[in-house]
């Protein structure tokens, strides 16, 4: 059957390696969608004069397929054959293991140092061709691309974009309390490439990806006290944003980029959400209230801003539009303390940390019907962050004497847990980046 083609030339920059590379995250399933369909990735073969890459592209494609937990790819000893082109497939050998998509690709040379990775999907039953496509990639993109391919598969598949050649990023702090070594470290979405792009001895908090994914905004106390920076993660190079007296914290890049809602305290005490515009550094105050007022997030459409506040007594989400015309109105009302939120992308859901029977856990909120649903069973499930497609959440969570991060499907069906392979080092406050345009 003739593949048809598309091109891809995948320009992807690398980010500069600031500190020394970190360990890769592991990753582990800890409950899948029953009934998670079966698809078979098969081993990609190459073309080319040489060694093949050493990257198992098809490995990456179905570890990433499993962990959006829809999928679950048949490991390569079940596979009864392994072809690499559509001549050579035998549909009866994938019926037999019940697969239901099956996917081939080769890698060949494709000139000026590239490598084109070629690859199809059929379903198997109807022995039809889904979907046939050429990506070309440098070779040290590679992994990225396969991610690109697993993003193509998946909303073949689903119907639904991808979220696997995204990023994320996190603090990681390694050392005894009171004396640790903090780390601002950017990796893809599997946890894997991850790098540090900024390192201090004193703490790190509130990383928030800028929309265009070329921006961190974050707090550091490097000075003995809390300012607001934000740093080009291809280049290092860093400006700082606030510094004055008493807080400077929650950091929020808005939908478009140019402003930044951030946390200012008015006087001793008495925190506030301020918008600032990142070009001019006007700063603009949105709330003005006794009460702590904290963790702004934005609405997808930029023209309001969710938050944190005691001002009811206790803990809960507010919203406030940024045109006028009326305060802040409370949004949360199931229990006593629902906190840190965040909007899905398609602004249908609020996500944040919800408290019941003395446990911190991550609940979602249909913000059309009020519905809040919990998602998560720890201790201390905290610092939730959607994935650019909505589909996942990435949060902070204890297991066992660390902190680690950890994922859950907003239905709260798939969950998993990734840590750090090294002993003794601890993951906080993990933000899921945009999709990138390259």
């Amino acid at each position: 059957m003739t593949m048809s083609r598309r091109i891809f030339l995948l320009c992807l920059l690398v980010l500069v390696p600031l500190g020394t590379a970190q360990a890769v995250l592991n990753i582990d399933i800890v409950k899948g969608v029953s009934g998670a369909v079966p698809v078979a990735i098969v081993p990609f073969g190459w073309e080319g004069p040489g060694a093949a890459p050493s990257l198992d592209v098809a490995a990456v494609i179905g570890a990433d397929l499993t962990r959006s937990g829809r999928f679950k790819a048949i490991p390569d000893s079940a596979m009864l054959e392994k072809p690499v082109q559509a001549s050579a497939i035998n549909f009866t050998n994938w019926r037999v293991l019940a697969v239901n998509d099956l996917v081939i690709g080769r890698i060949k040379p494709a000139g000026a140092g590239n490598y084109a990775v070629e690859f199809q999907v059929f379903n198997v039953y109807t022995g039809a061709q889904l979907m046939g496509l050429s990506v070309l990639t440098p070779p040290q993109n590679l992994r990225w691309t396969a991610h690109k391919v697993s993003d193509l598969i998946y909303r073949k598949l689903t119907g639904q974009r991808g979220a696997f050649a995204t990023r994320i990023a996190y603090v990681e702090v390694s050392g005894k309390s009171g004396d640790g070594h903090y780390e601002l470290v950017v990796a893809d979405s599997d946890g894997a490439g991850p790098q540090a792009v900024f390192q201090s001895n004193e703490p790190i908090m509130s990383p928030n990806w800028s929309p265009d994914g070329k921006y961190l905004a974050y707090v550091s106390f490097e000075d003995q006290r809390p300012a607001i920076y934000i740093q080009d993660i291809y280049t290092g190079q860093r400006r700082l944003i606030s510094a004055k007296p008493g807080l400077n914290s929650a950091p929020a890049f808005s939908p478009d980029g140019k402003y930044l809602a951030l946390v200012l305290s008015s006087s001793p005490g008495n925190p506030d959400i301020y918008v600032m515009d990142l070009a001019s550094h006007a700063l603009r105050r949105i709330t003005t209230s006794d009460a702590i007022d904290t963790e702004p997030t934005w609405s997808p459409d930029g023209q309001s801003l969710y938050f944190t506040s005691d001002r009811g007594g206790s803990p809960q989400i507010y919203k406030v539009g940024l045109s006028g015309g009326g305060g802040p109105q409370r949004i949360t009302f199931d229990g006593s303390y629902n906190a840190q939120p965040r909007i899905s992308p398609d602004g249908r859901l609020l996500c944040m940390v919800h408290r019941e029977h003395g446990h911190l856990h991550i609940a979602v909120m249909d913000l059309n019907t009020g519905v809040l649903q919990t998602l998560t069973d720890g201790d201390l499930d905290k610092s939730p962050s959607f994935a650019p497609n909505g589909s996942m959440i990435i949060y902070e969570a204890a297991y066992g004497d660390l902190d680690v991060l950890a994922e859950v499907s907003v239905d709260g069906q798939v969950h998993e847990r990734l840590s750090e392979s090294q002993p003794g080092v601890n993951l906080h406050e993990p933000v899921w980046g945009p999709f990138l345009s390259k």
